[in-house]
């Protein structure tokens, strides 16, 4: 068996999210006043006296208060396999609002659930004062409730002292997948491009929700999965709209978020939606990815909705290639998620791409390929004087980044390097990674005679 598994729920707004933060020590769920913020099933891990437990933050469950109702079913939903699955309920509510009719119909359905459960009273931040308001939650049948502030963090160790007690660590196994290990995909896109679907495929779980609404994912999700294609760690973020397009404060949050999976990732999976093709914002996209170093894949979705003929992969291959011109040493795959064709072909890439990003080669290799490509094509010259590159040398991975030692880097043109760049991707199969090239003068010694 694995760890044990506890799951946060309670109405919206009650502070499920600031508490789920806080117990895993990092700020990894979006909080805001706004109802509802949360959708998807956030997973974390807690570890407490050297104990360890899996800590499932969902969305919140009330019968008429949900600001979205078009989404309630699917969190619901959520709410309800994360009960399914845990071993204890962590039952939150807010002392400020006071005991509700919706507290007390979740706390009936929870009792029939079979499941222990830890009452803990939320938003009791002041020290040295009573909160007499803790008291009315006895009605509610579930044990001594606990006074706890998951802001500043009042009375949660308390709590992680009962719900350690309350959970059976004699089963847990020694050992644990190795998520620190695994390969981090981030899989990025406009909103509606099937980011969720995939996500949802790959696993062969309703993990993320899925609707035709933009702006459904709100949380970067974590998911672990280990195939045969290796281990994987994919990050199901939010889409990333046009900034104009954007009203909400919770979704500047999420592309917040986004921007940060974009960062810690290994590789990015951009997705675009092929009946739509590129679009500016897709460019908007891929800029970060840059940036920020990363590996990229181009996954062209809905391949399943286009009809199609002998040709029409290679006509829709060369538009899609031409539009990302600017990142084409990028991988093309056609999938569609909702069936799951040729999502075989993205593991593929992806372990491709990775290799390449953490590719390296010794000194010596680099500059028996100077000499084959400078024989090729010379080096520039201005006004009689001509570059020259007297070795390279490359100092890291993931991009791989390679120093070059040059008379003149004025002379260094940019023709000149993207030529050097593509041999050298042909030359040692680099693909899906951007590579960055350092440029040093350094004065030959019939240079410093002169």
């Amino acid at each position: 068996m694995s760890v044990p598994v506890v799951a946060i729920v309670g109405r919206p707004n009650v502070g499920k999210s600031a508490l789920f933060n806080k117990l895993i020590g990092k700020k990894m769920a979006i909080t805001s006043s706004v109802a509802g913020t949360t959708r998807d099933k956030l997973e974390g891990v807690v570890v407490w006296r050297n104990k360890e437990f899996k800590l499932i933050d969902t969305g919140g469950l009330s019968e008429n208060e949900m600001v979205d109702d078009e989404f309630y079913s699917f969190v619901e939903k959520q709410v309800l396999s994360g009960i399914k699955s845990s071993d204890l309920i962590l039952f939150v509510v807010d002392v400020r609002q006071g005991l509700t009719r919706a507290d007390e119909e979740l706390a009936i359905f929870l009792k029939k659930n079979q499941r222990p459960v830890v009452l803990c009273v939320n938003k009791c931040d002041s020290l040295g004062h009573s909160n007499l308001g803790v008291y009315e939650f006895y009605s509610l049948g579930l044990g001594d409730p606990l006074a706890i502030s998951a802001v500043h963090g009042h009375g949660t160790g308390d709590l992680l002292d009962k719900i350690c007690s309350s959970l059976d660590f004699s089963s847990t196994d020694d050992e644990q997948p190795d998520v620190s290990g695994s390969i981090k995909v981030a899989v990025v896109g406009k909103p509606n491009a099937g980011k969720s679907t995939l996500v949802n495929k790959i696993i062969n779980k309703e993990r993320c929700i899925v609707t035709d609404i933009p702006g459904t994912t709100r949380d970067s999700l974590d998911i672990f999965i280990s195939n045969d294609f290796g281990n994987f760690t994919f990050i199901d973020t939010a889409g990333i709209r046009k900034r104009k397009k954007i009203f909400e404060e919770v979704e500047k949050y999420s592309i917040l978020r986004t921007k940060m999976a974009i960062e810690r990732s290994d590789v990015c999976l951009l997705l675009i939606d092929v009946m739509q093709g590129y679009t500016e914002q897709d460019s908007k996209i891929v800029e970060k990815i840059i940036e920020a170093g990363k590996g990229c894949i181009i996954v062209a979705n809905k391949w399943d909705a286009v009809e199609k003929d002998t040709y029409t992969m290679k006509i829709y291959e060369n538009k899609i290639l031409s539009d990302f011109s600017f990142i084409k040493y990028a991988p093309l795959v056609f999938i569609s998620a909702k069936t799951g064709r040729k999502i075989s072909d993205v593991f593929d890439s992806i372990n491709n791409v990775y290799s390449s990003c953490n590719f390296r080669v010794t000194t010596g290799m680099l500059n028996n390929f100077l000499e084959d490509v400078t024989a090729k094509v010379p080096p520039p010259a201005h006004k009689g004087k001509r570059l020259k590159i007297f070795y390279i040398t490359q100092v890291s991975v993931a991009p791989p980044t390679f120093v070059f030692f040059v008379n003149s880097e004025k002379l260094f043109h940019f023709s000149y390097r993207r030529y050097i760049e593509n041999q050298l991707r042909e030359k040692f199969g680099i693909v899906g990674t951007p590579i960055r090239f350092l440029v040093r003068e350094k004065k030959s010694y019939k240079d410093r005679n002169l």
